[in-house]
């Protein structure tokens, strides 16, 4: 019989968390992937003007959905349970829905600024990234 696992309040090193990032793009890539291949199979009209946008806006919601369902339901994508790094609210508890959605909005968007979101980390006292800071989230190792 297994002790359930630990949970550390410290935060992962930088290195490991962009590890984890790493892995988890290569899981979205498969989950988009597949998505993709559905989208083509249902709308067949790719020569439509609107189609790339429509495309575009559902793989990024496909995304949200996938991460934020694992925020929301144990606090860890496959990847960060592979790295053993959990996403909590900042007091401590576990992250509500609203707290995953702006968690998502701030990680796109950060990222697609030059990966300002990340950087952050150097700066920041605890190198927690920026998008943790405004959602209101925290990385934290789970032992």
């Amino acid at each position: 019989m297994s002790s359930p696992k630990s949970i550390e309040t410290s935060t992962p090193g930088f290195w490991r968390r962009i590890l984890c990032m790493v892995y988890e793009f290569l899981l979205l890539i498969a989950v988009l992937f597949i998505a993709g291949v559905i989208f083509h199979l249902i709308y067949h009209e790719t020569d439509a003007p609107y189609f790339r946008l429509i495309f575009q806006f559902y793989l990024l919601s496909v995304a949200g959905i996938y991460l934020i369902w694992f925020w929301t339901h144990g606090g860890q994508t496959l990847a960060m349970q592979t790295w053993k790094i959990r996403v909590i609210s900042a007091n401590g508890g576990k992250m509500n829905i609203w707290q995953a959605i702006v968690r998502y909005f701030f990680t796109v968007t950060s990222i697609s600024f030059f990966g300002c979101g990340i950087i952050w980390a150097f700066f920041d006292r605890e190198g927690q990234f920026l998008y943790d800071r405004l959602a209101g989230t925290r990385i934290i190792n789970v032992v």
